[in-house]
């Protein structure tokens, strides 16, 4: 391979993996990405309002052009994503190992891109096809469920949903066996009076629907007694076989947000250099300490004067420290701030600002002690640590006091 085709494969490589990474925001801090997923967002969004507005005659016809436009510049957006996505496919984990096409091939039958492929295809069917397409109206509704691929909530939501589907498959059986049960007793109670709406078991069914899902639309009663005291049990049973699925998914969905909060706090734990050399075991023991805070621009973390009453850990982003004698030094990802006042109980002689936003760990004066009581060899670095920043701040006051003696 030649030093030219070698350099182009490379510049190729980056590219995808810089476009992955904006489509997938891998990146947690990327201006850019945040960005790409903001005006997708918005695209998603006000194509969906664009449609439900569209069926207004009067409006459809007042700003048929603003539609158009709107619709067309969606589409064209929409299918650039879909064929980025298409391109980056052999970056996803589970098609690592697959070539290109093949990878292209197996995220094209993915749900996602399949949501991504209809969402876009009716555009171009209206301009290749003369007959009228208000049919796929549905599939530009559709893109509503873009969003779900922006929102960490809803992708919760499904995974505790596909977590739980032999669960709540379980369920519909049981609800589908309750129908058949309630519409056969129901028919025996009611075909004589009503042989209209109870004549067969098919026409009961409706009746036991609406009744095991709580709806009620009242179109179908029972008149004689023994239908009304089915009808009765019926409706009780329907309210437990409504919890049951509710109760499933969001204790479900309470466990995937939990285990996810849990991944992204290791993360921050082992992003932290004092912690970067313990093992599994002992990351799990700091973790129980351990709380998350996100910092915006311009958020007074602690103010000079207060009662130290936790220490700071930053995980990302950066955070200014506006020491004594106005001076100023700006800290990082892996460093810490806080700890003298928690050591030696004391008034703060610091004020932290957060310059962006960041991704702090929070450890209380309390649950501190504890830690360096049954950890002593983390006790120690801490107060290593602790000695060589309060060093380094004597220094520069002297350095300062130094120079203004010279002036």
């Amino acid at each position: 391979m030649s030093a030219r085709s070698a350099g182009s494969s490379h510049k190729t490589s980056s590219a995808r993996a810089r476009i992955y990474a904006i489509l997938e925001q891998a990146l947690p801090d990327d201006r850019l990405s945040r960005f790409v997923h903001a005006v997708l967002i918005s695209l998603a969004l006000g194509s969906v309002a664009s449609v439900v507005l569209e069926s207004v005659p009067s409006l459809r016809f007042r700003f048929e052009t603003l539609f158009f436009v709107i619709e067309l510049v969606t589409v064209a957006v929409f299918t650039v994503e879909y064929f980025m996505r298409l391109w980056v496919a052999p970056l996803h984990p589970p098609f690592r190992r697959l070539s290109a096409s093949h990878a292209a091939f197996r995220y094209a039958i993915s749900l996602p891109a399949l949501i991504d492929f209809l969402t876009i295809i009716p555009f171009y069917l209206a301009l290749v096809s003369p007959a009228d397409l208000r049919v796929f109206i549905v599939f530009r509704i559709i893109r509503f469920l873009k969003i779900a691929r922006y929102s960490p909530g809803i992708r919760s939501l499904y995974e505790a949903i596909v977590n739980e589907r032999r669960a709540l498959l379980a369920c519909l059986i049981i609800l589908g066996s309750l129908v058949l049960v309630a519409a056969s007793v129901m028919h025996l109670a009611e075909h004589e009076a009503q042989p209209e709406k109870f004549g067969t078991i098919p026409d009961a069914m409706w009746w036991a629907i609406v009744t095991l899902t709580t709806v009620g639309y009242g179109d179908v009663v029972p008149i004689t007694p023994l239908g009304k005291v089915i009808a009765g049990i019926i409706a009780i049973m329907g309210l437990g076989m409504l919890a049951l699925p509710v109760g499933i998914i969001a204790t479900s969905f309470a466990e995937v947000i939990h285990r996810r909060d849990f991944v992204v706090t290791w993360g921050m734990v082992s992003r932290v250099p004092l912690f970067r050399e313990l093992d599994a075991d002992d990351v799990a023991q700091i973790m129980r300490f351990l709380r998350s805070h996100t910092a915006v621009p311009g958020e007074i973390i602690v103010r000079r004067g207060e009662i130290g009453h936790s220490m700071y850990f930053i995980a990302s982003g950066q955070i200014e420290l506006d020491r004594p004698n106005h001076q100023k030094a700006v800290l990082s990802e892996g460093d810490f701030f806080g700890e003298l006042a928690v050591l030696n109980p004391a008034p703060r002689t610091t004020t932290a600002r957060a310059l962006v936003r960041s991704d702090l760990l929070v450890l209380d004066a309390s649950d501190l002690r504890l830690l360096m009581t049954e950890r002593p060899e983390l006790g120690r670095r801490v107060e290593d640590a602790s000695r060589e920043n309060h060093a380094g701040l004597v220094d520069d006051s002297a350095e300062n006091d130094v120079d203004e003696l010279k002036s």
